[in-house]
């Protein structure tokens, strides 16, 4: 559908006049979204800024990537319009919006294109990229240090919040087939500090921390360094400015709306096997291959497995 032309276009204001019904209330939120932005003064608007302000509630995905153009064309109104609506928001024209749009997709927040553009060769050439940065990452021999420290730590905990916890899991499942004492935090429901409590410098920490982490995130490891317990990081690189014992970069953006976790799994494939050589290598009791030939031995036992 093409567009009508021109600022005049049957139901448009003027720039600077309120649509009548609703003369009042408050302008733009500052530093909102754009949702909110809508939200608040949805009343305020035209008809036909109304219809572009429902086109985009309906596509928040596609921001990143419509033009206002794109946005006309689709809801039927004059790009005239969506300039205007733009301003009324607060934003001082379309790049702004894509730009806070892609802004929030690289904190983790769930937008991008939902059309069909690369497909499945973006994504497996976003993903290849992914691998090949961790990958790169541990070249200064950060993973070697790393399993070191967890080979040999007293006590293993394997911490992480949100969507950091399955790989936080899943780490912890590896692990303990290589050693003892290896625990997952927090425990479901619960919170971490009864998890943390005890913990000294002959203990680990490994804090699993890929974006859109709780607020409290900081603060676990302002207490794990207060307390001087070993910390090895496995986080994304939107995670800057803090200090750890050593630090396992793994990036997690695709083109898809939501961040893909195959490079994190890879690295804790790397770090369960690098640990499982250390602990040869150590001579840590009860671990190493002693250990998971004993857990297999288990697993027979039980019929735990087919």
């Amino acid at each position: 559908m093409s567009a009508p032309s021109g600022d005049a276009a049957i139901g448009d204001v003027a720039v600077g006049t309120e649509p009548a019904g609703d003369a009042g209330g408050a302008g733009p939120v500052e530093g909102a979204g754009i949702r909110d932005r809508i939200d608040s003064g949805y009343g305020r608007l035209s008809p036909r800024e109304q219809r572009a302000a429902d086109f985009i509630l309906d596509h928040l995905d596609d921001l990143a990537v419509y033009t206002a153009t794109e946005i006309a064309e689709r809801s039927g109104v004059s790009k005239a319009t969506v300039s205007r609506l733009f301003r009324r928001l607060g934003f001082t024209d379309a790049q702004e919006v894509r730009d806070q749009a892609r802004a929030s997709r690289s904190r983790g927040v769930p937008v991008g294109p939902t059309r069909a553009s690369g497909g499945l060769a973006d994504h497996a050439e976003a993903e290849r990229r992914n691998l090949d940065l961790m990958l790169s990452g541990l070249a200064d021999g950060r993973l070697e240090r790393a399993a070191a420290l967890v080979a040999v730590a007293e006590r293993v905990v394997v911490a992480g919040f949100r969507n950091s916890y399955p790989v936080a899991l899943h780490l912890r499942q590896q692990l303990i087939q290589a050693r003892d004492d290896v625990r997952v935090a927090p425990q479901p429901g619960q919170s971490i500090g009864e998890e943390l409590v005890g913990l000294g410098a002959r203990d680990v920490v490994v804090l699993v921390g890929f974006r859109r982490r709780p607020a409290g995130f900081a603060g676990v490891l302002s207490s794990l360094a207060a307390r001087g317990v070993p910390v090895v990081l496995i986080a994304d690189p939107s995670l800057r400015g803090v200090e750890v014992t050593v630090r396992l970069d793994c990036p997690v953006e695709t083109p898809a709306p939501f961040d893909s976790y195959a490079g994190a799994m890879s690295l804790v494939a790397l770090l369960a096997g690098a640990v499982l050589t250390e602990t040869v290598t150590a001579g840590r009791p009860r671990a190493g291959r002693s250990r998971v030939a004993e857990i297999t031995e288990l697993y027979a036992e039980l019929s735990e497995l087919e």
